[in-house]
C-alpha cells in the first residue's frame, strides 16, 4: 500500500496582546506587558526560523535547538510539534511520539499533529495505534483525504480490506485526482479477490499518473492472476521502462513468459532480476525451473542451491 508522507501545517503565529486606548495602566503593569510582548516576539521569531527549516535535509538538529529555546521560555504546542517532526526525521520515533503527545495536550484540535503521530506509530508497526490517530485527525477535519488514505493502508495491514476500501472511497470522494488512493484501493480489491475491480482502479491511477511504475506492476499481477499473460507482460514492461531497476517486475515478467512457453526469454528476465538484486531467492528458483524445463539440469541444480 502507498502511504502518504507526514505533513507540515502552516503556522499561525499568535499576535501580541495590544494595549487598549483609554485604559489606565500602572508603570509596573506596563513593564510586565512590555516584557510579555518581548517574550512573545522572541517565541514568534524562533518558531518562524524553525518552520523555515522543516522538511529541509540537515536542518533537523537546528529545528530541535530552536524548539528547545522556545520551550525554555514557555509551553508551546507548535514547538513540540516541530521538535517531534525533526526527531521522527532523525529516526527518534519514540521521542517524536512523546513530543506529539505533549503538543496535543496543549492543542488537542490539531488534525495534522494526530496525522503525523499516526505516521510515526505506523512506522513502528503499531497499526492499531496509527488507526486511532488517523481517526482523531479525521474527527477534527472530516475532509482530510490523506488521513483516510493512510488509515486505509493501516487497516489493510491488519487484514481489514473492506474497511480499507471504505477509507479509500472517502479519500477519492474528497480528491478524485489522488492516484495513490486509486492504487491502494486497487490493491485492497485485489487482496479481496476482486481482480477486475483492482484493474479498473489501477487504470485510474495510471491515467492520473502515467509514470506510476507500481500501478503498472500490480495491474500486471492482476492480469496474470486472470490468465492474461500477454497483458501482464505489457504491464511489467511498462513498469521496467519507468524503473529499470524494478527487480520484481523482471521476475514476474519472466514468470509470465515462462507460462507462455518462452523459457529462454524468461531466463533472461530472471537474470536481470538477479543482477538488480543478487539476494532475490524467488528469481533463482524460477530460473532453475526454466532451466530444468529446457533440460539444463546442471544449471537448474546450481540455481536451486
Amino acid at each position: 500500500m502507498r502511504r502518504l508522507p507526514a505533513l507540515f501545517a502552516a503556522l499561525l503565529l499568535p499576535a501580541s496582546q495590544p494595549v487598549l486606548l483609554g485604559t489606565a495602566l500602572s508603570t509596573a503593569s506596563l513593564l510586565v506587558s512590555e516584557a510579555a510582548a518581548q517574550a512573545q516576539n522572541s517565541v514568534d521569531a524562533l518558531l518562524e526560523k524553525a518552520r523555515a527549516l522543516i522538511g529541509k535535509k540537515g536542518g533537523e538538529q537546528e529545528v530541535i535547538k530552536l524548539a528547545n529555546q522556545v520551550l525554555a521560555i514557555g509551553q508551546s504546542a507548535d514547538a513540540y510539534f516541530y521538535r517531534a517532526y525533526a526527531k521522527a526525521a532523525l529516526g527518534n520515533k519514540q521521542g517524536a511520539i512523546a513530543d506529539y503527545n505533549q503538543g496535543i495536550a496543549i492543542n488537542p484540535k490539531d488534525a495534522v499533529a494526530y496525522y503525523n503521530l499516526g505516521i510515526v506509530r505506523d512506522d513502528l508497526g503499531d497499526k492499531q495505534g496509527a488507526i486511532v490517530d488517523y481517526s482523531n485527525a479525521i474527527a477534527i477535519n472530516p475532509r482530510f483525504a490523506a488521513a483516510y488514505n493512510n488509515r486505509g493502508s493501516a487497516k489493510s495491514a491488519v487484514g481489514d480490506e473492506q474497511g480499507a476500501i471504505a477509507d479509500y472511497n472517502q479519500a477519492i470522494a474528497i480528491n478524485p485526482k489522488d492516484a495513490d488512493a486509486y492504487y491502494n484501493r486497487g490493491s485492497a480489491k485485489s487482496a479481496s479477490g476482486d481482480k477486475q475491480g483492482a484493474i479498473s482502479d489501477y487504470n485510474r491511477a495510471i491515467a492520473i499518473n502515467p509514470q506510476y511504475a507500481d500501478a503498472y506492476f500490480n495491474r500486471g499481477n492482476a492480469k496474470s492472476a486472470m490468465d492474461d499473460k500477454q497483458g501482464a507482460i505489457v504491464d511489467y514492461s511498462n513498469a521496467i521502462a519507468i524503473n529499470p531497476r524494478f527487480a520484481a517486475a523482471y521476475n514476474n515478467r519472466g514468470s509470465a513468459k515462462s507460462a507462455l512457453g518462452n523459457k529462454q526469454s524468461a531466463i533472461a528476465d530472471y537474470n536481470q532480476a538477479i543482477a538488480v538484486n543478487p539476494q532475490f531467492g524467488d528469481a533463482y528458483y524460477n530460473r532453475a525451473n526454466a532451466k530444468a524445463a529446457l533440460g539444463d539440469k546442471r544449471g537448474a541444480y546450481a540455481d536451486y542451491n
